[in-house]
């Protein structure tokens, strides 16, 4: 995201746990957790498909750990609310496919010396606009789809179904957020909420969903006259999830960190053992910009890194602040380099990472969160950021 005088636009969206995606990333990653709590050493490629009545699990998978797929699959779904097969996905009735391998041998020997699990960049991104430390327009839209889910959990709007996105626009000024220009909701919902064609939705379910759901998240200060509301545009949505689109681990790869304000490396997160330094490192990286910014020495920044499989250092680490840093980023870099280790080893020691935290990682975003097991938020380095700069 660079820094525009004048009026500029920046869209972020989100989706629910009940998106089929989404769905994907929570089994893998809830097999990831089940491996760690039995054998913290395993090793973990978990990848899943769904789609009408299925749920195939596959991957490499190294462990001395015993997981029951079909047990753990089962709950999940019960968990998110695929308890029926008017969704496509029934916790009770649907099939289980195991096709789970062991990892390669040659991947392994370059990883057991402590070398990074494959090749490739990795960025880690924070910037003051929010007290989270993220970029507007991604946290309005995640906080709206955990919205969606509570009041249908909470059958505050009962009508509601597992399946959801949201959509939002933020209108900025000389790199300020000002208000919220669009908020796009799409919101699965059961046939009760249909007007008499048949075709779409009641404006009475409409304003609800705006009424309880995105008032009750953006704050009144953010939305004004001209703020535009696009409520299941198509009309209705009734049939979703795995009934109306296949989900696959891996696929909302912007969803999962900034937003597409900033770059993304490529790799995915969920599913991954944290010898993986698409998830490692990226969350290191976003630690450091993170523990940068709160320590007051740059408004935003980008961390970039580079590995290659088998090596523990990265080949290659920089840093943009967008003209924000309050010293030259060549100090602001040797500083990063002085404090903090980018070896796996050392990122998974810092972050404490050998532990079954990962589901909660799977919907929402892997940033911007305060729950305890989201060790990369924290700012323990702070004042040690401050002491060097002295």
């Amino acid at each position: 995201m660079k820094i525009h005088l004048g009026k500029t636009f920046y869209t972020s969206e989100s989706v629910t746990e009940g998106h089929p995606d989404k769905l994907c990333d929570q089994i893998s990653d809830a097999v990831l957790d089940d491996v760690l709590r039995q054998d913290k050493y395993g090793r973990v490629a978990c990848e899943v498909f769904v789609t009408v009545g299925l749920v195939i699990v596959g991957g490499e998978i190294t462990t001395k750990a015993y997981v029951d797929l079909p047990v753990l699959v089962r709950t999940l779904l019960t968990d998110i609310g695929y308890t029926d097969t008017k969704f496509g996905l029934s916790a009770e009735n649907c099939a289980i496919i195991n096709i789970i391998g062991k990892q390669s041998p040659d991947i392994a020997q370059g990883v057991d010396i402590g070398g990074a699990g494959d090749q490739g960049l990795m960025i880690g991104y924070a910037c003051n606009e929010t007290k989270e430390l993220m970029p507007l327009p991604i946290m309005l839209a995640h906080k709206l789809c955990r919205r969606l889910a509570y009041v249908r959990k909470q059958k505050i709007l009962d009508y509601l179904c597992p399946d959801g996105k949201s959509q939002v626009t933020v209108q900025y000024e000389n790199g300020k957020p000002i208000c919220v220009s669009s908020v796009v909701i799409a919101a699965q919902h059961s046939e009760k909420i249909l007007d008499k064609s048949g075709d779409k939705i009641t404006q009475k379910a409409k304003q609800e969903i705006i009424e309880t759901v995105v008032k009750n998240v953006i704050p009144e200060r953010l939305l004004n006259r001209k703020t535009k509301y696009f409520v299941n545009e198509t009309g209705k949505f009734v049939v979703g999830g795995p009934q109306s689109d296949t989900g696959m681990t891996g696929r909302k790869l912007i969803v999962d960190t900034y937003g597409g304000l900033v770059r993304h490396g490529g790799g995915a997160f969920s599913g991954k053992d944290p010898t993986k330094v698409d998830r490692t490192a990226s969350y290191f990286a976003r630690y450091v910009a993170k523990n940068c910014v709160a320590a007051g020495v740059c408004d935003k920044i980008e961390l970039s890194l580079a590995y290659v499989i088998g090596r523990a250092d990265p080949t290659h680490i920089s840093i943009n602040t967008y003209g924000t840093a309050k010293i030259s980023e060549e100090k602001l870099l040797k500083i990063i380099k002085k404090i903090f280790d980018f070896t796996p080893k050392g990122m998974i020691e810092k972050l404490n990472l050998r532990r079954p935290i990962y589901r909660a990682t799977a919907s929402y975003g892997h940033f911007g969160r305060t729950e305890k097991e989201f060790s990369w938020e924290k700012l323990d380095s702070v004042d040690i950021i401050k002491r060097t700069l002295r």
